[in-house]
């Protein structure tokens, strides 16, 4: 008995101990990586360094684009109202605010040598101090590319993929809307108005069972994908044929999670292609709906019968 009691003490005694050695063993392991950390950080070589951006521009074969930050929004300067998906301006900030670099050349050729006299690609980005820095993407080599930063001077290459991120077209960069998810077992009702006259399919008319199984798969069939207009003006409306006199409205009141909500859909004319120009609730982006949704949606078969 005696025996364990001593053997209990010394445990007692030594754990305080063992924690003590874990607790410094941790501490300089954790100093070791931080000052590996700190030393390959060091050696490093970055093109750039720009602390905030608010304010980048570039040019490509697909043109020259602008995006400017305005409280914490970023905007497509040529056109503001366009719906930029603020992910494309930040992804080309991220690449190019703190650009490392793999390696700087010194003492090298002139910049025709590089395909820097005439280059590739020119991306401009500025601080918020109004501070521009400069640069030229030209020739490629094992990979990389070679860039000046026209800001300083100097001539690296980077890595290749920096330039994904300034290949996209403005149409790609657009941020679409969110289209809900309607059919048949969610629709509760669509009332279809043009020129004055309205007709209404109510799922809680048995008779309309026909009808809202027809509209519920038009409207379930509609993908946002092609856009004619992606900031359309009041005044050009008429052209697509979405002004007040001439479109087709359609609002279906569907479930979401056991509550009602409610699409509007204006239907405008076709485009000689196959589509019809539509527009969703209060957006601003004129969409190109197939013709055989848009008949769906507003169950023509149906309507060609009545008559």
């Amino acid at each position: 008995m005696e025996k364990k009691k001593k053997r209990l003490l010394c445990l007692l005694l030594i754990l305080p101990l063992l924690l003590v050695i874990l607790f410094l063993m941790k501490n300089h392991n954790q100093k070791q990586e931080e000052k590996q950390e700190a030393e390959e950080e060091a050696a490093k070589i970055y093109a750039t360094d720009i602390s905030e951006v608010d304010s980048v521009s570039y040019q490509t074969e697909s043109g020259e684009f602008t995006f400017e930050k305005k409280e914490d929004t970023w905007i497509y300067q040529q056109d503001p109202d366009f719906p930029l998906a603020q992910t494309y301006p930040e992804q080309i900030v991220s690449s190019f605010g703190k650009l490392e670099a793999l390696r700087e050349l010194k003492d090298g050729d002139d910049l025709e040598a590089y395909g820097l006299d005439a280059p590739a690609y020119t991306v401009k980005l500025t601080d918020t101090d109004g501070k521009e820095t400069e640069l030229s993407i030209g020739n490629a080599v094992d990979e990389a590319y070679y860039l000046l930063n026209k800001t300083t001077e100097k001539i690296y290459t980077v890595s290749s993929s920096v330039t994904g991120t300034l290949q996209h077209t403005l149409e790609e960069m657009a941020q679409l809307d969110d289209y809900p998810n309607i059919g048949s077992g969610n629709l509760k009702k669509e009332v279809i108005t043009r020129g004055g006259e309205t007709t209404t399919y109510d799922s809680e008319n048995e008779d309309d069972a026909k009808n809202i199984a027809a509209v519920a798969g038009g409207l379930g069939a509609v993908t946002l994908s092609s856009a004619a207009d992606y900031s359309v003006e009041d005044k050009d409306l008429k052209g697509f044929g979405l002004d007040e006199a001439s479109r087709t409205t359609v609002e279906a009141t569907y479930t979401k999670d056991e509550e009602e909500q409610i699409l509007t859909l204006y239907i405008g004319s076709e485009d000689g292609e196959g589509n019809r120009y539509v527009m969703l609730n209060d957006s601003r982006i004129v969409y190109l709906i197939s013709v055989d949704v848009c008949d769906n949606i507003l169950n023509v078969e149906d309507a060609a019968e009545t008559e």
